[in-house]
């Protein structure tokens, strides 16, 4: 099984600066009935937005087509009808990147036959392939994923583990880099798989640039960093969600396993074994998680100075901020902030 990477720096990038492609990178987005909406729209609007922001003059980044088996319209699974072109139709046309999203009307998923051959024909000569939520699914019937390690949405994680039991599945991540297979998980996870895409093509700014335009923060690279803390929580486990939720709003506070017993109604001893269980980590791990993201975001979309990041995230100084940066990312606060953040 190959071995899946952190997400690196674009190949391009010359002293910190990405090299932009010369042309366009063409875009495929798969489609058919019954889809989920955002699966094709979170994707589709995020490269127009990275498109919006070219100078003056200059050629679009992404050039996007939205393609079907037989073309014509599709009916998402909320009723919005897409138009697309055909997938026969892009014969001859150099895809740079692939991308098949998920959702189903019903329980199981029903893989379309054309969009799946037509994945097996093209996936060897495109650069990158992808799917969004239950997609994973599609790429799989394609042969596409075997020996992989792949994300999808929580709630058909056991069912792919099932389906294709020679793959490894990633049941926590928001989406998961295998070489040039990228898989996401559910629905909105799409947004931020893009969104690495665009940092690959172009450089961290150029994302980062589109993130604030959408309003969604801007996903990193590298391991934990790749999803959002209390996201990943709550899809562990309902019976905690308004502790991470007090959590994230109080993490200067003294978050001791005595103090989050005593906000659960629980005693410590009980409470510390039944979030074990139900979370899959100790409470201590997510707190230091949820320090480690407000963090980063405090690097990444303020000026502030390192000191005043490391109080507002609840690690008192900077010292203790460093080393949570070495430990979990490999690098320091100050290198975070000089790679991912606008005002560098």
């Amino acid at each position: 099984m190959s071995e899946p990477t952190a997400l690196p720096l674009n190949e391009h990038v010359v002293g910190g600066a990405a090299e932009q492609p010369a042309g366009p990178l063409t875009v495929v987005l798969l489609a058919y009935d019954g889809m989920n909406l955002l699966d094709l729209a979170g994707p589709l609007q995020a490269l127009t937005t990275a498109n919006r922001s070219v100078p003056t003059g200059a050629p679009a980044r992404y050039a996007l087509i939205v393609a079907s088996e037989q073309g014509g319209q599709v009916i998402t699974g909320s009723g919005l009808p897409v138009v697309t072109v055909s997938v026969s139709s892009l014969e001859g046309v150099a895809i740079d990147t692939l991308m098949a999203p998920g959702g189903c009307p019903g329980d199981e998923y029903v893989v379309t036959p054309g969009l799946r051959d037509f994945l097996a024909t093209r996936a060897a000569s495109v650069r990158r392939l992808c799917s969004i939520c239950t997609g994973a699914f599609l790429l799989a019937a394609a042969g596409q994923l075997e020996g992989k390690r792949v994300a999808t949405h929580w709630a058909w994680l056991e069912k792919l583990k099932v389906l294709h039991p020679a793959l490894d599945v990633d049941s926590d991540s928001i989406f998961v880099r295998d070489g040039k297979l990228w898989t996401s998980a559910g629905v909105s996870a799409g947004i931020d798989l893009t969104l690495a895409l665009i940092e690959q093509d172009y450089g961290s700014r150029v994302a980062i640039d589109a993130a604030r335009q959408m309003v969604v923060f801007m996903k990193r690279s590298g391991g934990q960093s790749q999803f959002s803390v209390p996201l990943a929580m709550q899809s562990r486990d309902p019976a905690f969600v308004e502790l991470h939720a007090w959590i994230a709003a109080n993490l200067t506070a003294h978050l001791s396993v005595d103090c989050l017993a005593e906000r659960a109604g629980m005693t410590p001893r009980t409470f510390a074994r039944a979030y074990v269980t139900k979370v899959g980590r100790t409470p201590a791990k997510t707190v230091e998680l949820m320090r480690l993201e407000a963090a980063s975001r405090a690097l990444e979309l303020t000026d502030l100075p390192l000191k005043n990041v490391a109080v507002q995230s609840g690690y008192g100084d900077e010292q203790t901020m460093r080393r949570a940066f070495q430990r979990h990312l490999g690098t320091n606060p100050a290198t975070h902030r000089l790679r991912f953040s606008k005002h560098a």
